[in-house]
C-alpha cells in the first residue's frame, strides 16, 4: 500500500551502493518512486545530491518484532492510545532504516493477565487509522503469532480473517517444558522470580498449561495450517528445537523457520529448504539472552538466511553488518540480503528488497562511525522520510 507521493526524482552519487552482487560506486537514480538507473562513477546532473562515500543500501525488512508491543503497553497496567502507539513505533523503526515492517501481534499467551488480548484488539483499528492517514513513514503489515494451547485462538484470530495487511503467520508453543523452554528447570526459575510466585503455585501453572496444551495444541495448529494454505499466507514455524519439531514444519510445507535453538534443528530446516530466521540482538550481544544456540555460530555453518531484530529495532542494520565482518566474514552484499532480499521475498513482497532497476526506491544512507552502521537518510519508494 501507498500512502506517501513519491518524489519525481533524486540522484544520490559519490555513493558506495550495495547491490545483490557487489558494491558499486557510483550513482543512484530515483525516480516516480522507483529505481530508475544504477551508474558507475560521479554525476555532474544538476540537483545531484553527493553522499560523501557513504553506503546506500536498500530498505531493510523486518518479518518480526515486538517493538509495537512495547509501546502499546509501555508499563504494566498501561495500555497507551494506539495511534499514537503505532506512530512512535513507527518513527523509531524507520529511523532505523527498517522501510518494511511486519508488526508482531500475539494471538494468545501462556501467562494469565497480560495485556496482549487487549493489544490484539486495538492493533488493527489502530494501525489501520494510522496507514488511511498518511502517518507513517515505514510500510506496515501485520505478523500473526498464534500460541496454539491457547483455548480460544480461534475467535481471538477471527477479526483477522479477511485483514489485508496480514502477511505471515508463526506457530508458537511456550509450554514449559519444550522448545524455548527446554531447560524447564531454568524456566522456573526466571518464572518464579518474575512474578514472585512459590514453588506450589508454580507447578499449579505448569501443570494448568501442558494440560491445555495436550488438549489444544495439535488440533490448533492442523486448523492454522488449513487456514494459511487458503489463505495463501506464508507460515513459520517458532523455537524448533529438534529434528522431529523440523519435520513437523516441513510436512506442513512451512517456509520460514523462526529462532529455532539448537545447533540440529536450524542445520536441519536449512538443509529442507526453510528460510532460517535469527534475531539480531542475539548476534550484536554474542550469544542468546534465554541460553539457546548463538546466532553467530549458525551464522558461521551458513545456515542463518534471515535476520529480524526481535526486541530490539537498532540490531538489524548492526547485525547485518557483523555478518559481513570476521570471523563470519560474508560479502557485505550477502550479509545485507539477510535484512532486505531474502526477507521481502520470503513473504512473496518482490517489488523491494534490492537495489535494482525497476524496484520500489525503499533506500538508506549508511555510514560507519567505529565499525558501528548509522543510518544517515533514508527514502521510502523515492521519498525522504527519515
Amino acid at each position: 500500500m501507498t500512502y506517501l507521493s513519491p518524489m519525481s526524482e533524486s540522484i544520490l552519487t559519490d555513493a558506495r551502493i550495495v547491490t545483490r552482487d557487489g558494491v558499486v560506486d557510483g550513482t543512484l537514480v530515483l525516480r516516480e518512486g522507483r529505481i530508475a538507473d544504477i551508474q558507475p562513477g560521479a554525476s555532474r546532473a544538476a540537483g545531484a545530491q553527493s553522499v560523501d562515500g557513504d553506503y546506500l543500501l536498500p530498505g531493510l525488512v523486518e518479518l518480526h518484532t515486538d517493538n509495537l508491543e512495547k509501546h502499546l503497553t509501555p508499563r504494566p497496567g498501561v495500555l497507551w492510545p494506539p495511534e499514537a502507539a503505532i506512530v512512535a513505533h513507527d518513527a523509531l523503526v524507520a529511523g532505523c532504516g527498517i522501510t518494511t515492517v511486519l508488526d508482531s501481534v500475539a494471538v494468545g499467551d501462556v501467562i494469565a493477565g497480560t495485556q496482549r488480548r487487549r493489544s490484539l484488539e486495538v492493533t488493527p483499528v489502530g494501525l489501520a487509522n494510522a496507514l488511511r492517514h498518511g502517518m507513517l513513514k515505514a510500510d506496515h503489515f501485520l505478523h500473526m503469532r498464534i500460541e496454539v494451547s491457547e483455548p480460544d485462538v480461534r475467535e481471538m484470530f477471527e477479526p483477522f480473517l479477511d485483514d489485508p495487511l496480514v502477511r505471515l503467520v508463526s506457530l508458537m508453543d511456550h509450554t514449559p517444558g519444550q522448545r524455548q523452554y527446554a531447560d524447564e528447570a531454568a524456566y522456573r526459575r526466571s518464572y518464579q522470580r518474575r512474578h514472585n510466585i512459590d514453588d506450589a503455585a508454580y507447578e499449579q501453572f505448569s501443570a494448568r498449561r501442558k494440560a491445555l496444551a495436550e488438549q489444544y495444541s495439535q488440533p490448533h495448529r492442523s486448523w492454522m495450517i488449513a487456514l494459511s494454505r487458503s489463505r495463501g499466507w506464508p507460515l513459520a514455524s517458532h523455537d524448533d528445537a529438534t529434528l522431529e519439531h523440523v519435520a513437523e514444519s516441513v510436512a506442513a510445507h512451512m517456509t520460514i523457520a523462526e529462532f529455532p535453538t539448537t545447533v540440529a534443528a536450524a542445520d536441519a530446516a536449512h538443509g529442507h529448504g526453510l528460510k532460517v530466521l535469527m534475531g539480531a540482538p542475539n548476534l550484536v550481544r554474542g550469544g542468546s539472552h534465554s541460553g539457546n544456540v548463538s546466532a553467530g555460530e549458525l551464522a558461521a555453518r551458513g545456515v542463518v538466511d534471515i535476520l529480524s531484530s526481535d526486541y530490539y529495532p537498532q540490531s538489524l542494520l548492526h547485525g547485518a553488518f557483523l555478518l559481513s565482518r570476521p570471523p563470519i566474514g560474508m560479502a557485505l552484499a550477502d550479509a545485507v540480503a539477510t535484512v532486505s532480499d531474502v526477507p521481502a521475498a520470503a513473504v512473496g513482497l518482490h517489488d523491494r528488497g534490492r537495489i535494482e532497476a525497476g524496484l520500489r526506491a525503499d533506500v538508506i544512507r549508511v555510514c560507519e562511525l567505529d565499525g558501528l552502521p548509522i543510518v544517515r537518510s533514508v527514502w521510502r519508494e523515492g521519498r525522504r522520510v527519515a
